[in-house]
This record gives C-alpha cells, structure tokens and sequence, in this order.
C-alpha cells in the first residue's frame, strides 16, 4: 500500500518522484497521468454543470436529489484516480474507474431530465440539450470500456480519454441558447 502525503479531504496526492532523475519521473507517470485525467473529467463536469444550472429557471428538492447523487459519483474520483494509477492500469481499478464515470454520466443525464421535468418540455434546457447526443454517446463509450478494460486495459483507458476529448471543451448548446435569449 502506496501512502500518501496528506492534502485536502479526499484528495489524494500524486507521489513525488523519489530522486531528481528522469526515471523517478517515469515511474510516478502513470498516477500523475490518471490525475491529469481525472482532473480533465472533474473540469469537464465544473464547466458543464455550471453552464446547466445557469440555464435552469427553477430548482426543485428533486434537482436538489438528482445533482447530490452527481456528487456523490464525483466525490469517487480522487479514490479511484489513485487506485488505477497506484496498480499502473491493471483490469479491476481500470474497470471500477470507468465505472465511476459511467455512473457520474449517468448522474448528469439523471440531473438534465430531472430539471427539464421539472421545468417543462417548453424549458430553455430543453431547447439546448436537443437530443443530447453527447451525453448518450458518452454512456456507450463507458459501457464499452469497462468490460474491455479486462481484455487490455490500455483500450480502456483510450476510450475513457475519447470521452474526455468529446467533451473537453463545455458543451455550447446550453450558451448559445441563453447567448440568443439574451438578444
């Protein structure tokens, strides 16, 4: 067992290379990798949700629900980010991330059609999501890697990254349909 330096609540740190070498600095690469990723994701989410919320008119305790259980899929990525990194990208901890981001997903999805429920088919966020193509595409591209992460987990974690390249820069739709609203 890896011990780490102690950081924030629930945020593990990414060990520092034991000497001043080039190859100390190879042998942290894949937890500093998987943390670079994981923070991709985390940045991901931060972008998205907050353009989500800012184009929600109403708040409910059923929105309030649906974006605590996004959290709590969230709050998983620090734990299983040192995990996979710590075991260098074996099958389970790859498999067990992807799930983590599968059911983050599917969080987020649950907290979209939550709020449009709530607010109404004639909602703006409906308006923006349209048929929300990404975030479907999103679940199947986890769905896939995780049992693939047993068969090489390299394709996981390739997969994981496509997701993270779909979604890299905050989804537009949401702003370009406030951005219209606002003229």
């Amino acid at each position: 067992m890896t011990v780490r330096p102690a950081g924030p609540p629930g945020v593990p740190i990414a060990p520092a290379p034991e000497s001043d070498d080039w190859e100390a600095l190879l042998g942290v690469a894949p937890t500093f990798l998987m943390y670079v990723l994981s923070f991709v994701f985390l940045a991901i989410y931060w972008n998205n949700h907050h353009h989500l919320l800012h184009a929600t008119a109403r708040v409910s305790g059923g929105v309030l629900w649906a974006n605590m259980h996004l959290l709590f899929w969230l709050s998983l990525v620090p734990f299983v980010t040192a995990w996979v990194g710590d075991s260098e990208l074996t099958p389970l901890p790859t498999a067990v991330y992807g799930a983590v981001l599968l059911l983050a997903s599917v969080a987020y999805w649950i907290l979209v059609n939550t709020i449009i429920t709530h607010e109404g088919p004639e909602s703006r966020l409906r308006a923006a999501i349209g048929s929300d193509l990404k975030g479907k595409l999103s679940i199947v591209i986890y769905a896939t890697a995780i049992p693939l992460a047993f068969v090489h987990p390299v394709i996981a974690g390739a997969l994981y990254i496509t997701v993270a390249a779909i979604w890299l820069c905050p989804d537009p739709r949401i702003e370009r349909r406030l951005n219209v609203e606002r003229t």
